[in-house]
C-alpha cells in the first residue's frame, strides 16, 4: 500500500472545479483511497498529512486526519497565502 512507510502523504479533492460533470464517475473510482487514520498508522511515525483544500471530507480524506496531530494541512495553506502575498508584489513592482 503506497502509505505504508511513508513520510508525507498528499491528497487532493477527487474532481477539481471545472470537472463537475465527472464527480460521480470520480467518486466510484477513487472510492477506496481515503487518506484515514489506519491508512495514516502505516506511515513512517512522523508522517506530515497534506491536502491543497478545499477538502470534501469523508472522501479523499477523513475528518480525523485533517484535524489530526500529524496533518500540516493549515500550515500548507497558509505558506500558500504567503506565497501569493508575495508574488502580487512582485507583480506590483514590475507595473
Amino acid at each position: 500500500m503506497a502509505c505504508e512507510g511513508a513520510d508525507v502523504i498528499n491528497t487532493d479533492v477527487w474532481a477539481s472545479m471545472g470537472q463537475e460533470s465527472d464527480s460521480e464517475r470520480r467518486k466510484r473510482a477513487f472510492g477506496g483511497y481515503c487518506v484515514t487514520k489506519d491508512r495514516v498508522g502505516l506511515a513512517s511515525s512522523d508522517v506530515v498529512v497534506l491536502h491543497c483544500l478545499p477538502a470534501h471530507r469523508g472522501e479523499e480524506i477523513a475528518d480525523d486526519v485533517i484535524e489530526g496531530p500529524r496533518s500540516f494541512v493549515w500550515d500548507q495553506a497558509e505558506a500558500r497565502l504567503h506565497t501569493g502575498k508575495a508574488v502580487i508584489i512582485w507583480a506590483l513592482n514590475k507595473a
